[in-house]
C-alpha cells in the first residue's frame, strides 16, 4: 500500500503515473500531469520540484538522467521499483472503489464502455 497506509495525495498520485510508462523531465510531467487530470491539476515549478524531491527521499521515484542543457541542470525521473508497487496498489484500490459506488448506483457499463442507467 501507499507509503503510510493511506490512499495517496492526488498529486502524488498524477506524478507517479506520468512517469509510469517512460522517464520524463520536470516540464515534461508537468505537461502529463494536466493531460492525466484533464486541466484539473496544473504544478507550479515549485510545488512539482518539492514533490519531486519528496518522492525521490521516499524512494518512489529515481533520477533516470541528468544533463547540463544551456548552462542548467536538467534531470529525469523514472518510476523506482518501491514506487511502481505503490502506484498498483493504489490503482487497484481505486479501482475497487469505482466499481463499488458503480454498484450501489445501480450503474453498468455497457459494451462499448459507456454508463448504462445514467
Amino acid at each position: 500500500m501507499p507509503v503510510n497506509d493511506q490512499a495517496l495525495r492526488e498529486p502524488t498520485l498524477l506524478i507517479l503515473t506520468a512517469i509510469a510508462d517512460a522517464p520524463r523531465h520536470g516540464y515534461a510531467i508537468a505537461q502529463e500531469v494536466e493531460k492525466i487530470s484533464e486541466g484539473r491539476t496544473k504544478m507550479r515549478t515549485g510545488t512539482l520540484y518539492g514533490a519531486l524531491e519528496r518522492l525521490l527521499e521516499q524512494e518512489l521515484i529515481a533520477v533516470h538522467e541528468e544533463e547540463i542543457v544551456d548552462g542548467r541542470r536538467r534531470r529525469s525521473y523514472a518510476l523506482a521499483p518501491r514506487g511502481r508497487e505503490v502506484l498498483a496498489a493504489e490503482a487497484a484500490r481505486i479501482t475497487r472503489t469505482a466499481q463499488e459506488a458503480t454498484r450501489r448506483l445501480g450503474l453498468g457499463f455497457g459494451a462499448a464502455g459507456g454508463v448504462v442507467g445514467a
